[in-house]
């Protein structure tokens, strides 16, 4: 297949001066951009259809898993920033969370529920894609409810109660709607202190159960018992709101393979497990999960996934896809490395939106493009391609000297910077996400 380097992914998308920054702030910072991501994607047709067949699934009021697999550079994180982006496309609700020492699965000392605390923090929705968007999906709610009680059906809080019954059938889900009710007449009647608490006992911030009680009537709070039964009520929550359901993303999965203690590690896998048996056996609906880790994390016999009997039996990928065979559709998607076509392609994108978000002429000629990825490859070997994250950063940074230095010619520029001794470090995954 024959691609245009000059083309962004949509020929009528026009790139602002906002997209160029969004993007280009962030490559230099060595991170993942989280808007304007349709601009640079390159590759990964069928691995990003996979997923996309998975929102499907939620979307239907299904439940998916998804464990992408891929070493540093690969691209999990910004596959991660493409579901992201995709399914809010799609009406999804998302949510995201990287995993630290922390933040865990599973814990006895508030990890699991500060896990929990992030992703209610972390809630996205369309119109409000950088998080902090629960008071907004309650207030949807709550007009939703109101307008319903105004037509001449039950008042607000029998109404509301009537709208929120099938939550009541989950775990935890009786105190759970409880909570709010108390938003909704707290709207309706003014009361910003009962919203206010609301808010935070369903965001994980309320931790003693006497205040929960005596805020809201409740006698549970999220914690790291019942943090799951907590996300799969929200995923109900958000589709009685009128959105199409929840995706849930884990980055750093890895972090629970550096658990020293085994039963602490193998309690964090337990709740992998779960997340499987909730998706896989239908115990959950308009839920998704897409978890991402590293090769040694999945496959260390000793400390890894698979060193959890019941997950590896149950993560275990179709034997018959080898010798270039693949198969996208089971539980764990494996990613490979940035290739020299895709990382060439996505060089010319990044000058093509930092023309259009500017001037509209391009910085760098192709023989440029060249001539750069030549000196990188030369300079750090097959790693400039293998973890990109550096090579794409040095290309922003040379794109960037040139904006600023009007006059001078490129080949003076990338001279200048081949003579600095930095090395691309292969420790952080976020620029390989390139492979998209």
């Amino acid at each position: 297949m024959s691609h245009n380097p000059n083309a962004v992914t949509d020929p009528g998308r026009r790139v602002t001066l906002a997209d160029r920054d969004a993007v280009f702030r962030t490559l230099r910072a060595g991170e993942v951009p989280t808007r304007s991501l349709d601009l640079i994607q390159v590759g990964r047709a069928q691995e990003v259809g996979a997923i996309v067949d998975d929102l499907r699934t939620v979307v239907s009021g299904g439940a998916t898993l998804k464990v992408l697999v891929g070493e540093f550079g690969s691209g999990k994180s910004f596959t991660l920033a493409v579901t992201r982006g995709a399914a809010l496309a799609t009406g999804l609700v998302v949510a995201r969370v990287d995993l630290s020492p922390s933040r865990r699965l599973h814990g006895t000392e508030g990890q699991a529920r500060a896990t929990y605390a992030t992703l209610t923090a972390s809630l996205a929705t369309a119109s409000k894609p950088d998080g902090g968007s629960l008071p907004a999906i309650l207030e949807r709610l709550a007009g939703m409810a109101l307008s319903e009680a105004a037509l001449g059906g039950p008042g607000p809080e029998p109404a509301v109660r009537e709208r929120l019954a099938p939550l009541t059938e989950l775990p935890g889900g009786y105190d759970f709607t409880r909570v709010v009710e108390c938003y909704i007449v707290g709207h309706d009647s003014g009361e910003d202190g009962l919203k206010d608490s609301a808010v935070r006992w369903l965001r994980g911030e309320v931790t003693s159960k006497a205040d929960a009680r005596a805020a809201l009537g409740v006698r549970t709070v999220p914690d790291d018992a019942n943090w799951l039964d907590m996300v799969k009520l929200l995923a109900g929550l958000v589709r009685l709101a009128g959105y199409r359901g929840l995706v849930v993303l884990v980055d750093e999965l890895a972090v629970l393979q550096r658990i020293q203690s085994p039963r602490a590690r193998q309690s964090n896998y337990e709740q992998i497990l779960r997340m499987w048996i909730e998706s896989y056996q239908g115990r959950a609906s308009g839920l998704g999960f897409v978890l991402a880790t590293t090769p040694e994390a999945l496959l260390h016999p000793r400390t890894g996934i698979y060193s959890y009997e019941a997950l590896r039996s149950r993560l275990a990928e179709n034997s018959f896809a080898v010798d270039g065979l693949r198969d996208h559709s089971g539980p764990v998607l494996r990613l490979a490395p940035l290739g020299r076509e895709e990382l060439f392609l996505l060089a010319h994108k990044l000058r093509r939106v930092f023309a259009l978000g500017g001037s509209g002429e391009d910085l760098l000629p192709d023989e440029g493009i060249t001539e750069f990825m030549r000196r990188s490859e030369r300079r750090w070997g097959e790693a400039a391609f293998r973890s990109p994250r550096d090579t794409v950063k040095a290309f922003c940074d040379l794109l960037a000297a040139l904006d600023q230095n009007p006059g001078t010619h490129w080949s003076d520029v990338l001279a200048a910077g081949s003579n600095t001794p930095d090395t691309p470090d292969g420790s952080g995954d976020e620029l390989a996400s390139f492979t998209i």
